[in-house]
């Protein structure tokens, strides 16, 4: 029963680094067809796209210094 909690749990972080990778690819200045790309990668595999996204993808315009 404590697993179920756990993966929920985590489930629940991967939701919204996904949430928050797709409304920064969205944000960021690279061409429709990128963004496509990006955004059905991390729709179907959710890790998987997001840690690419994470290393390689396209920043939102806003960049924190």
């Amino acid at each position: 029963m404590q697993m179920m909690e756990i993966g929920g749990f985590f489930g629940l972080i991967l939701l919204a680094l996904n949430i928050w990778a797709i409304v920064s690819i969205l944000g960021s200045t690279a061409t429709t067809g990128r963004k496509v790309v990006w955004t059905l990668l991390i729709l179907v595999l959710p890790l998987v796209g997001f840690i690419a996204w994470y290393v390689t993808g396209p920043r939102s315009r806003t960049q924190n210094i």
